[in-house]
């Protein structure tokens, strides 16, 4: 009796797939390279590198993106549209500044507690910024867009009477800077993001760091 043939592609990485693949992989690479640079930035990883863990050839992954750069650019663009796209949800669903950001911070909780890397990839494209010129100048305008969205939002304040029109611009830096520890600071430590979440609605309001009458 003849042996049964073998598969010839049994054990192989895969090379360019079918188009029925395509989607699967091409989603597989975004969230296997977000973790990548999520834990060491830009300079953590090869293309080669990050097609062994997906398990495809570097040839099949310049398929899907050109470069290392595309790559990079084409997970920061996936974890923009993610994220806008909650928060730009949860601030339609209530009113007013002070709503409308917690809403914000509820959903950046909820975000981090589903997926840490999410918030680990944002804090870690601000160092990448700073070293390399050519992310910076490829995500320059991605920057000024994300902080128009918090400023539409600090406006819907002043314009309601919720912040005085001469704290808009030390609002709109309190938010940043707010942004930045919650991603910097504790999004690897859920319990930690959400005591800081919880902290930052009560500085807000003005039910933690109020002066004691004596």
């Amino acid at each position: 009796m003849n042996a049964a043939p073998t598969n010839p592609t049994k054990g192989k990485r895969l090379g360019r797939p079918p188009a029925t693949d395509s989607g699967d992989t091409r989603r597989r690479i975004l969230d296997i390279a977000r973790a990548a640079f999520a834990t060491g930035g830009y300079d953590a990883s090869t293309n080669r590198e990050l097609a062994a863990e997906v398990g495809i050839t570097a040839g099949a992954l310049y398929h899907y993106f050109g470069s290392k750069l595309d790559l990079y650019l084409a997970v920061h663009g996936d974890v923009q549209a993610l994220v806008y796209g909650r928060f730009t949800e949860a601030v339609e669903r209530v009113d007013g500044f002070f709503n409308k950001f917690e809403a914000v911070l509820d959903t950046a909780h909820k975000l981090n507690r589903q997926d840490p890397t999410l918030a680990a990839f944002v804090g870690v494209v601000r160092s990448d910024m700073r070293r390399h010129p050519e992310i910076n100048a490829a995500l320059r305008t991605d920057a000024e867009r994300r902080d128009g969205f918090f400023v539409r939002l600090v406006d819907i304040g002043v314009a309601d009477g919720e912040i005085a029109k001469a704290d808009r611009l030390f609002v709109i830096e309190f938010i940043r800077i707010v942004l930045i520890g919650l991603t910097d600071g504790v999004s690897h430590d859920t319990t930690r993001h959400k005591r800081a979440v919880t902290s930052i609605k009560r500085v807000m309001r003005g039910g933690l760091l109020a002066v004691p009458h004596n």
